[in-house]
């Protein structure tokens, strides 16, 4: 298999994870930039659980559907912009985690309470502005939002993670959604007390900072992958 058809399965499996592991179900949307190019592989617009590595479309950072059949997902400006922005990012992944949602509606910010969770411990930012991203200027403000990091939360929307490959933008996503529901379930316990979560302090969450090197990534990805092509759509 060689370098284009790796990165085309990994971008589809990306996709497929986003729905088996419910960040996202008929919505949301995975891609990677072709190494050393302004362009992505992007799927169709249907729902992620179907995303299919020989029907992926590729797209430049301006929009435009360069090749492939079919339309692209609305909200390809967060992916086109967020390339544009960051020659240091190989893959951007949307989708709608339901605790991410919720933090974001609660005004709780994200709050580092596990090991995983040290992957954003230079900070989780928040997008305020409601509703979709299908223009090149709200993409350009998300774009402007992500900064540096790796890591939005949209409220009332869902969130969008950038990394160097699409393996560790998709695990960025899972290990976020994973945090954000335990301090969901930390606050309930809490009887709604913030105060009583027991969160990171800075110098604890640097100590584990490292949760997205390669080796995690890496060990990560073969589960996730594994349990996307076995178990199915919807199931």
């Amino acid at each position: 298999m060689d370098a284009e058809q790796v990165l085309r399965r990994d971008v589809a499996l990306a996709n497929r994870i986003l729905e088996r592991f419910g960040l996202s179900n008929a919505f949301g949307h995975a891609s990677a930039r072709i190494p050393g190019t302004d362009t992505f592989l992007f799927p169709t617009r249907r729902s992620p659980g179907f995303a299919d590595e020989n029907a992926l479309l590729v797209l430049d950072a301006d929009g435009n559907l360069l090749s492939g059949g079919g339309t692209p997902n609305s909200e390809l400006w967060i992916h086109a912009r967020v390339y544009a922005a960051r020659a240091d990012i190989g893959s951007v992944v949307h989708a709608h985690p339901p605790a991410c949602v919720c933090l974001t509606q609660i005004g709780q910010p994200h709050r580092i309470v596990h090991n995983h969770g040290g992957a954003f411990a230079a900070g989780v930012a928040e997008y305020e502005r409601i509703g979709l991203i299908r223009t090149r200027e709200l993409g350009d403000l998300l774009a402007q939002r992500l900064g540096n990091g790796i890591a939005v939360m949209m409220r009332g929307h869902g969130i969008t993670t950038a990394g160097v490959d699409v393996r560790t933008a998709t695990i960025a996503a899972c290990f976020l959604e994973e945090s954000a529901a335990l301090q969901l379930r930390m606050l309930a316990a809490a009887g709604g007390d913030s105060g009583r979560i027991r969160s990171y302090t800075p110098e604890e969450a640097e100590r584990v900072r490292d949760q997205l090197s390669p080796a995690i990534v890496a060990r990560a990805w073969e589960y996730y992958a594994a349990v996307a092509e076995i178990k199915p759509l919807g199931g």
